[in-house]
Formats: C-alpha cells, sequence, structure tokens
C-alpha cells in the first residue's frame, strides 16, 4: 500500500494532467459499475458496461504506470511532458470511444456496420498504433541509457516493454481475424467479468497477460530486490527466468486459442 501511495504521489507531481486523466478513467469505472445495475441491455451475451469498466480499470492501470515508470528516465522535463500527453491523451480519447459506443449499446472494436462506427473502430487502431510505437521507444531507450533504479529492475522493465508489444500484436491478431474467439463466435459462455469463452478458443488471454506484463515483471523485481539480498547477477537470472516463465505463459494461452481450445472449459 505504501508503495502505491508513493506511485499516485509521484505521478501527481510530475505530470497532474495525466494524473487527473488516469483520475478520470477510475471515476469512469465508478460509473460503469453503476450501469451495471440501472442498465439491463446486453451486447454479445454480456452488460454493455462490462467492457469499459474492464478498459477503465485496465487504461488507469497502464497510464499510471507510465506515468511513474517515465521518472526513472534521464529525459528532459519536455520530452517526459510530451510522452505523457501523448499516451494519456490518446487513451483517454479511446476510452471515450468505448463509453460511447457503450452508451448506444453497439461494438466499439470490429465494428463497421456503419460509416460512423467504422471510423471510431478506426480511430482505435490508429491511437492504440501510436501507443506501441511509443513502448517500441521505452524498449529502445531501455537498452541504451541507465534509468534511475538498480540493474535487475531496468531489466525488468526492459523484458515488460517487450512483453507489452507481443501483447499488443495479438490484439493485432484479433483485428485482423475481426473477432477475439477462435472456432467459436464472440459472445456466448464465459468466465465472470472477463468473459473469456469457455466454450472455444479467446485470444483476449494471451492480450491481457501480454499487455499487464510492464507491471508484473518489474513488481517481481522489486520485490526481489527488497527481499532477497543477493548480487545484481543473482537477481538479473531470477528476473530472466520469471520473465520467461511468463512469456511462456503468455505463448501457451495464445497457442491454446488459436487451436480453439478454452482456458477452462465449462
Amino acid at each position: 500500500m505504501t508503495n502505491l501511495k508513493h506511485v499516485f504521489s509521484t505521478v501527481k507531481k510530475e505530470s497532474p494532467i495525466l494524473y487527473g486523466i488516469v483520475i478520470i478513467h477510475l471515476i469512469l469505472a465508478v460509473v460503469c459499475i453503476v450501469g451495471l445495475f440501472i442498465d439491463d441491455r446486453t451486447l454479445v451475451g454480456v452488460n454493455v458496461w462490462i467492457k469499459p469498466l474492464k478498459f477503465s480499470i485496465s487504461g488507469a492501470i497502464y497510464i499510471l504506470t507510465v506515468g511513474y515508470l517515465i521518472t526513472l528516465y534521464p529525459y528532459s522535463k519536455k520530452k517526459k511532458n510530451i510522452l505523457n500527453a501523448i499516451v494519456s491523451w490518446t487513451l483517454f480519447i479511446e476510452i471515450g470511444i468505448i463509453v460511447l459506443q457503450a452508451s448506444r449499446g453497439v461494438k466499439s472494436h470490429y465494428n463497421s456496420s456503419s460509416l460512423f462506427d467504422g471510423l471510431l473502430f478506426a480511430a482505435m487502431g490508429i491511437l492504440i498504433a501510436i501507443n506501441v510505437i511509443i513502448m517500441i521507444l521505452f524498449i529502445f531507450d531501455t537498452i541504451r541509457l541507465k534509468l534511475n533504479t538498480n540493474k535487475s529492475i531496468q531489466w525488468a522493465i526492459l523484458l515488460g516493454w517487450i512483453i507489452i508489444v507481443v501483447g499488443s500484436w495479438v490484439g493485432g491478431q484479433m483485428i485482423n481475424q475481426l473477432s477475439h474467439n477462435v472456432g467459436t463466435p464472440d459472445g456466448g459462455n464465459g468466465l465472470p467479468l472477463v468473459n473469456w469463452s469457455t466454450v472455444g478458443g479467446d485470444l483476449r488471454i494471451a492480450h491481457f497477460f501480454g499487455l499487464h506484463g510492464i507491471q508484473i515483471i518489474p513488481l517481481f523485481a522489486l520485490m526481489l530486490s527488497n527481499t532477497w539480498k543477493t548480487t545484481s547477477r543473482n537477481q538479473i537470472i531470477a528476473v530472466t527466468i520469471f520473465g520467461v516463465a511468463y512469456a511462456s505463459w503468455i505463448g501457451f494461452t495464445f497457442y491454446q486459442a488459436k487451436q480453439g481450445i478454452p482456458l477452462i472449459s465449462l
């Protein structure tokens, strides 16, 4: 809890606008929860407010992560402000589109049923592509620069950025097939909240774990550095083993989904 407070206070101090957009995402999440109780409309088998709820929470976590991690890079204040602005505003527009489409009771992704819907879907693709380019920039800069942290955590951050790009690539696979399920139409029986299919393959699983590698792997490295007093080399080896295991899990869930096999069959 102390570490989380530190993250929020650091981001608030370094980038008030980015911090404000994180708070707006969290407020939207609360609005979506209220929507679940007062709006019984469904879309592809789930309440229309489930998707914006998931994206609001996920977006808040990612934007907050970028806002904090960027403080570790030896960038100029101007460069930090530019990157923070691009990440926070592009994802703010994306969540706005998702909430708008949910309020209309129509799909935000894979929707080309009208010119308006198609343009919104295309706009979301452009916004995500911009963020992927920034992820790749972070990969190169994490390799070439010395971050304001220890070597094992910097190594974990690098692995996290690489894995999130892979997770974004999985998202591209869903766009290519205009669906997230394999072997069964989108919708139908799924796990609670996430709605991952329990009757067919679902690429959202690999996508989810890929996108959150940038939090999970550095957090593992941080926990390791705080609890295991050993050499930097040993910590880097441990982080590498964890990173490879995590990437292997993503690879397994992707392969399983492509075979049309659900993660959990009910």
